[in-house]
């Protein structure tokens, strides 16, 4: 099962999928509209503001943006998040920044991938992998997107080991529908 999950994870963002997604979503920052996405039918979102949390092995504490997550209503072994990190103005910016944050989202990474794309017409760098997450086994794609005006668009997606492959044509519809606001 997991080489067949890592395979067909590893075609997220760069196969042609047709749209799935439905809803439209708007990521904001201080009232200005940065980027729009939509989600799949019966997909959750969850928003939440700009915090701090304590770095375990530092213990000071790091900025994290405000946080848009997505994921299936009925299943939480797949999410995807968003954040678009204010100060943070390019795609070697938002690698550093993943950096920061990468002990908060997935241990032990093993990178298998990384690759300059586009999604929604703009530059792109996504990196694949895999790692642990709550104990569990994990595949992973962190993406960093180069927005207009100096900002990225930050957006890392995980499914748990035993995750439904088909979610990967919801999470492929949600890149296909991606568009930097104008």
């Amino acid at each position: 099962m997991f080489l067949r999950l890592s395979s067909a994870f590893a075609a997220i963002w760069l196969s042609a999928v047709p749209a799935l997604a439905e809803t439209p979503v708007t990521y904001t920052d201080n009232g200005r509209a940065l980027f729009s996405f939509s989600v799949p039918d019966f997909w959750a979102v969850r928003t939440g503001g700009p915090r701090e949390i304590e770095d375990t092995e530092l213990g000071d504490p790091r900025a994290v943006a405000r946080v848009m997550g997505v994921r299936p209503v009925t299943d939480d072994t797949v999410w995807i998040g968003f954040v678009s990190p204010a100060g943070v103005a390019s795609i070697d910016g938002g690698l550093r920044y993943l950096q920061d944050i990468d002990k908060f989202l997935v241990k032990s990474p093993v990178v298998s991938d990384t690759v300059s794309t586009r999604i929604g017409g703009l530059p792109a760098q996504v990196i694949r992998g895999t790692g642990t997450r709550e104990g569990r086994g994990v595949n992973f794609t962190a993406t960093v997107i180069d927005l207009p005006r100096d900002r990225v668009a930050v957006a890392v997606a995980v499914l748990r080991d035993g995750a439904d492959p088909a979610y990967v044509d919801d999470l492929n519809a949600v890149f296909d529908s991606f568009q930097a606001a104008r």
